[in-house]
C-alpha cells in the first residue's frame, strides 16, 4: 500500500500558478516549485509528472478563474459601454496596484513562449477565444440596445476589444500611472 499524499493537489496547483505568474515558465525551476508547494521533488514528479504538466494545470486554473471574473464583470448591470469601461478600468487598476506588476499570466506566457510551446499556447488561445466570445456577446447586446452602431461588424469589434485588453494589460506592467491607460480605455469604449 502506498503512502497517503501529504499535500492537497488543488492547493499545490494554486501555489504553482502563483510561482509561474511571478517568474514565468522558463525562469521557474523545479526547486522553486518544491519550495512553494512544500513537498519533495519526488512527490512533485509523482503527483504531476513534470514541471510542464504542472504548468499546464496551473494555466488551466488561471484560465478558469480569469474567464469567470471577466464574464461576471461584463454581465453586470448598466449600459454596455459603461460595463465595458468599468471592466477595463478594474483590470488596469488591478495591474497598476500590484507592486510586482505581474500582469496577466496568459498574456505573459504568450509573450514569453510565442510559438515554442504548442500546449501552453493552445491554452492561451482558448482563453483569448473565450474573452473574445464574451466581448462579441457584449457588442451584440449593445447593438440590440442601440448603444453600438448595428451596421458595424460585431466580430471585428470583439477582436478589437480583445486586442485592446491585451495591449492595455501589457502597458499596465510598465505604466507610471493611470493616465495613458485611461486614455486608451476611453478611446476604445467611445469609439464603439
Amino acid at each position: 500500500m502506498g503512502r497517503p499524499k501529504q499535500f492537497d493537489p488543488d492547493v499545490a496547483v494554486e501555489r504553482a500558478m502563483e510561482v509561474f505568474h511571478r517568474k514565468g515558465y522558463a525562469a521557474t525551476t523545479p526547486q522553486d516549485l518544491v519550495d512553494a508547494l512544500g513537498i519533495g521533488k519526488g512527490s512533485l514528479y509523482n503527483a504531476f509528472g513534470s514541471k510542464h504538466a504542472l504548468f499546464e494545470l496551473a494555466l488551466r486554473r488561471y484560465q478558469d478563474g480569469q474567464a469567470l471574473a471577466l464574464i461576471e464583470m461584463l454581465e453586470g448591470v448598466g449600459p454596455v459601454k459603461e460595463r465595458l469601461r468599468r471592466t477595463l478600468r478594474f483590470l488596469a487598476g488591478a495591474d497598476l496596484a500590484d507592486p510586482d506588476r505581474q500582469g496577466c499570466l496568459a498574456i505573459n506566457i504568450a509573450a514569453e513562449l510565442g510559438c515554442s510551446d504548442d500546449a501552453a499556447i493552445a491554452l492561451v488561445r482558448r482563453m483569448f477565444d473565450r474573452a473574445e466570445s464574451e466581448f462579441l456577446a457584449l457588442v451584440e447586446e449593445g447593438q440590440r440596445a442601440g448603444e453600438i452602431d448595428a451596421g458595424r461588424d460585431a466580430r471585428a469589434l470583439a477582436s478589437l476589444l480583445l486586442n485592446s485588453l491585451v495591449g492595455l494589460r501589457l502597458l499596465a506592467r510598465v505604466a507610471e500611472g493611470p493616465e495613458r491607460l485611461e486614455r486608451v480605455i476611453d478611446a476604445v469604449v467611445d469609439g464603439l
